[in-house]
């Protein structure tokens, strides 16, 4: 390789600014995988973001094109009406488990059962970072939290909510996947599901969602590297990676 030569370089699609991420956060892994896809789909001019209330509220100082802020949980219903009112635009919701998963799951819910044309990146942490770590929908059995100090106890909390495998029930969802960003492996594996995720937009397809387990190491009370370990030994096991539903014709597209 000559001397010199540039083989890595920030995307087309992402600002160069500094990140207000906690050390150890995987939200800026992902943030990069959606910029490289939408760079390599050469879709940016016409790409339109939607981040809702969360630590991903902030979206918009990260990604280089048009982001919207939506309230707490209603991204989808802001992404359907974008989408509805302007097709031929790319139009993407970025969520968390606390605002996805919670106060926002009407909206995810009949999104995906109508089959909207959106594309939906969702990241579970398995807790509300951005207030202090209270315990989400997503929370595991037995996790402590700031509002579950004795680890969340299901008789009294429920068990946690799997949103690939809900939604992969709706009849209008054409591709759901669950994918971590914790391993090399797995970021090459999250960043062709997002791809895919777009693709399947860009086909007239449906609703598509990729659901991206990631660390919060912050409000779980762990180094980085801890963090990653107990996201693979414990939320893996709990939600299982992989493709939870992909419609004939995502599974032919190129």
């Amino acid at each position: 390789m000559p001397e010199g030569e540039v083989v890595f370089a920030r995307p087309a699609a992402l600002e160069d600014t500094p990140t207000h991420y906690c050390p150890g956060c995987t939200h800026g892994i992902i943030h990069r995988l959606i910029g490289e896809v939408i760079d390599e789909l050469g879709i940016r001019e016409i790409t339109v973001g939607i981040a809702p209330v969360g630590c991903a509220v902030l979206a918009y100082h990260y990604f280089n094109f048009d982001t919207v802020e939506a309230a707490h949980g209603r991204a989808p219903a802001v992404a359907t009406g974008i989408k509805r009112v302007s097709p031929e635009n790319v139009v993407f919701t970025y969520q968390g488990d606390g605002d996805l998963a919670a106060i926002g799951t009407a909206e995810i819910v009949h999104a995906a059962n109508r089959g909207e044309n959106i594309t939906v990146v969702f990241v579970n942490n398995a807790v509300f970072g951005m207030t202090g770590g209270q315990m989400a929908p997503t929370t595991l059995p037995g996790q402590v939290t700031t509002s579950t100090p004795t680890g969340r106890d299901v008789k009294v909390d429920g068990y946690p909510v799997k949103v690939a495998e809900i939604l992969a029930q709706t009849t209008g969802a054409a591709y759901i996947a669950r994918r971590t960003v914790t391993q090399p492996k797995y970021v090459r594996s999250c960043k062709k599901a997002i791809k895919t995720a777009f693709k399947t937009q860009l086909a007239g397809l449906g609703f598509a969602l990729v659901e991206v387990l990631s660390t919060c190491s912050t409000n779980w009370g762990m180094s980085p590297m801890e963090a990653l370990r107990w996201l693979d030994e414990n939320m893996i096991p709990y939600y299982p990676l992989g493709d939870y539903k992909v419609i004939d014709e995502v599974k032919a597209l190129p």
